[in-house]
């Protein structure tokens, strides 16, 4: 497994993390440590997770992902083997805290919630979910400036990094990251930790895959000047890019048959796109899914690609993509694919 640097910080991470949306929801807790054990001995060390899951997020099953981690890691022991990443949600669910803010005080609580129920004493990496203020995010185009944004009463970024530097010098996490954030997120954070003398961002979690390389745009070269790279989320667009999908199936128990709401990754150009990605892999003799995965692991600017599953055979088939190496001729294709349907789901 290759690892790569989180950022400044001097923490190594494995090139694969493993994601846990799911737990919670769509496995169950022994299913959850299941996939924990057979990522760690595969070699993952990175495991991602957020107050907020499992996804969908409900008030009922909130923290249960969290929960479910921690719960393996007093099982086997192994908190100090493994790189622990989780997040503070953005504002606006109504469920958790009354309704989420990025504020001091929120934050301070969020954190607290989350060490208790990952039965840990620190998070290696903890991250702003989403902005507090008014911007593009989950596939959101075509920004539009609100000239009486500065008078709104969004938290401002600054109060939210200094509630991460005071959980830096609690001992209660080791490095701040940002996620679905801008550009100008990004440069702002960086400008304020330096100005101010807060903990300096090590990552984002954006979303990237062959449906959607937005990051390619301003934020891949910030990843490189800064050493802020990217922790890969919906590499497989939701499983889409397996091709499972085509033709209007619905495989029993798959993402999109149990949950009509996360359409991010539907409609007729997407369905193009991933055909001809498909065919690709077809062409090559390649598994789609795989041949998806092993393009992000391939980026100069990732950091880590947040790998995720339901079962068993699909971890097994994710984690192969470690070891494959897309030919430059399977490569050309792809951005030949890219050109015709350029970002068909941001």
């Amino acid at each position: 497994m290759q690892t790569r640097p989180l950022g400044t910080t001097g923490i190594e991470v494995s090139r694969l993390c493993l994601g846990t949306m799911t737990f919670g929801e769509q496995n169950s807790e022994a299913e959850a440590h299941e996939q924990l054990d057979r990522a760690v001995s595969f070699g993952i060390d990175f495991i991602d997770t957020a107050e907020m899951y499992p996804v969908p997020p409900m008030g009922e099953t909130q923290g249960r992902t969290e929960a479910y981690i921690g719960s393996w890691l007093r099982r086997r022991g192994v908190r100090d083997d493994v790189i622990i990443a989780s997040k503070v949600t953005g504002p606006g669910v109504e469920h958790i805290r009354g309704g989420t803010r990025l504020s001091r005080e929120q934050i301070h609580r969020a954190a607290d919630a989350s060490l208790k129920r990952l039965s840990s004493d620190y998070i290696d990496l903890y991250q702003l979910h989403w902005p507090e203020r008014s911007t593009n995010f989950f596939g959101q185009l075509g920004y539009t400036h609100d000239e009486d944004d500065s008078s709104d009463d969004a938290i401002a970024l600054e109060e939210s990094l200094a509630a991460m530097q005071e959980l830096v010098e609690a001992g209660k996490i080791r490095a701040v990251g940002l996620s679905n954030e801008t550009p100008w997120g990004v440069m702002q954070a960086l400008r304020l930790s330096e100005t101010l003398g807060l903990a300096r961002v090590a990552s984002i979690q954006n979303p990237y895959s062959l449906l959607n390389r937005s990051f390619e745009v301003g934020l891949a070269e910030i990843a490189h000047r800064e050493e802020v790279g990217l922790l890969a989320y919906s590499p497989l667009a939701f499983g889409v890019l397996s091709g499972k999908y085509l033709d209007g199936a619905r495989p029993e128990g798959a993402r999109l048959t149990l949950y009509e709401r996360f359409q991010r990754y539907t409609g007729p150009q997407a369905e193009a796109a991933v055909r001809a990605y498909v065919e690709i892999a077809r062409r090559h003799e390649l598994d789609p899914a795989q041949m998806a995965l092993a393009f992000v692991n391939s980026r100069s600017f990732l950091t880590s690609n947040i790998i995720a599953a339901t079962c068993l055979d699909q971890l097994e088939s994710n984690l192969a993509s470690e070891s494959l190496r897309l030919s430059s001729e399977v490569l050309d294709e792809i951005d030949a694919v890219h050109h015709r349907f350029t970002n068909p789901c941001p």
